[in-house]
């Protein structure tokens, strides 16, 4: 009888299934495609590099020759974009043409050539009693992206998680709908043709309450990853049950020091500001020093004004030329268009003050022939990247020599900075003795 009362009182396993499973109950059709995309996981984390890179080989192929398909569905979003009256910036994120096809193409085949983080040991060692103990790189599982306008994100997406084991569940934003769904297809066929399943890459369609989906659906999706702006993260990071990497928006600083070379910060920021404004990754505010200011700023306007460039700036900036007023939300701004807010600062105090308070930890430049002003602002700055001497736009997993980047992390826990393949594995440990026990 106590025995029986024991039983009761002590649930069976199947049971008492904790909360991070609760998810596979729900009969909804994100839970299907993601049921669907574990089993496709599985055979993905036991595939050998030939057979990944021959699937990523044949994913670039179908993805050329689906091209004229690609591009006519990509000119649908474009054109209702264009007739929403989307702001520029993000049309020239949302747009593709023939040389940003054959780039993802090239991302695939490049990804290709770079090492299979799955197996590699991180650490390993041998206890005395002869227990031998070693931590390798497994996949992730199941990776959610939540992503807006920009399709080529989607083969990036779909190759690293291929490539480091884990299969893909794309979340596009609806303005890129007709483009991500070509896209997709195609990846999938080539997945199919190289002998693995097709499900190792699904897109996830329907309205918008779909992403609250996503984000609920714990213990079937591993970890999700939103890339976006500002507004999609915060709900992604406020509201998903899922973990969730955190990319960062990219409200990034220039800041030209009293002892910099002018022409070197010059070319830096033109660079840094023009080269592609729409980007994470691109200079928002350019912070100049003082005693350095009236040799540096008034070739500066001139140049951001030849180049396009809007600058938001405050009375001792108007001097130099001819500014919007700069206000509060200007400083905050990740503007992804050709606007800068510029600000005269008293001193490297007042512009690590600066750049603390307005800071999305993203990228943070400085240039600086003083070493110790070098020094100061790498070890006080807290971003993903800190950069001397050099633009912005080198933070990029293909910069890096990563291969195609799935993201930049702003977040401090388990990835920060560009991510690329290993960046997308956890580890296990594998314990192995002959008969030892404790």
């Amino acid at each position: 009888m106590a025995d029986r009362r024991l039983r009761d009182r002590c649930p069976r396993p199947d049971a008492a299934r904790d909360n991070r499973r609760v998810s596979e109950q729900i009969p909804t059709p994100v839970a299907e495609l993601a049921r669907r995309s574990r089993t496709a996981g599985r055979t993905l984390a036991k595939a050998t590099r030939d057979v990944k890179d021959r699937a990523l080989e044949e994913m670039a192929n179908a993805l050329g020759k689906a091209e004229d398909q690609v591009l006519a569905a990509n000119a649908q979003d474009v054109a209702a974009a264009e007739e929403a009256g989307t702001a520029p910036g993000m049309i020239d994120r949302l747009r593709l043409t023939s040389d940003r096809v054959a780039q993802m193409m090239d991302g695939l085949r490049s990804l290709a050539g770079l090492p299979d983080p799955i197996g590699d040991v991180v650490r390993g060692w041998t206890n005395p009693n002869g227990v031998q103990v070693r931590q390798i790189r497994v996949p992730l599982g199941v990776v959610g992206i939540i992503y807006e306008a920009r399709p080529n994100v989607t083969a990036d997406a779909a190759g690293i998680c291929l490539k480091s084991g884990n299969a893909a569940l794309l979340r596009g934003s609806s303005s890129a709908a007709h483009s991500n769904a070509a896209i997709v297809a195609a990846l999938r066929a080539g997945i199919a043709a190289a002998g693995l399943p097709a499900d190792a890459v699904q897109l996830v369609p329907g309205p918008r309450s779909v992403t609250d989906e996503l984000m609920a659906a714990r213990g079937l999706v591993d970890v999700l990853i939103p890339r976006g702006g500002a507004g999609l993260i915060d709900h992604v990071v406020g509201n998903s049950q899922v973990p969730v990497i955190e990319t960062g928006v990219g409200n990034c600083h220039l800041y030209v020091d009293a002892d910099a070379d002018p022409c070197t910060a010059l070319e830096i920021m033109i660079n840094a500001k023009v080269q592609r404004p729409s980007v994470c990754n691109a200079i928002e505010t350019l912070l100049v020093h003082r005693e350095i200011a009236e040799d540096f700023l008034p070739e500066a306007m001139r140049q951001l004004a030849a180049a396009g460039v809007t600058v938001h700036g405050d009375e001792r900036v108007a001097s130099y030329g001819d500014v919007v007023p700069v206000t509060e939300a200007d400083f905050a701004a990740e503007y992804n268009t050709l606007d800068l807010a510029v600000a005269e600062v008293d001193s490297i105090d007042a512009a690590l003050e600066h750049i603390h308070r307005y800071s999305t930890g993203h990228s943070e430049t400085i240039v600086t022939d003083s070493q110790s002003a070098a020094q100061r602002f790498v070890a006080e700055i807290d971003a993903a990247a800190v950069l001397v001497n050099t633009s912005s736009r080198f933070v990029d997993g293909g910069e890096f020599g990563f291969g195609a980047e799935i993201g930049i992390s702003t977040q401090k826990l388990h990835a920060r900075g560009p991510m690329g393949l290993p960046e997308m594995t956890s580890t296990k440990y594998v314990v192995s003795g002959s008969g030892q026990i404790r």
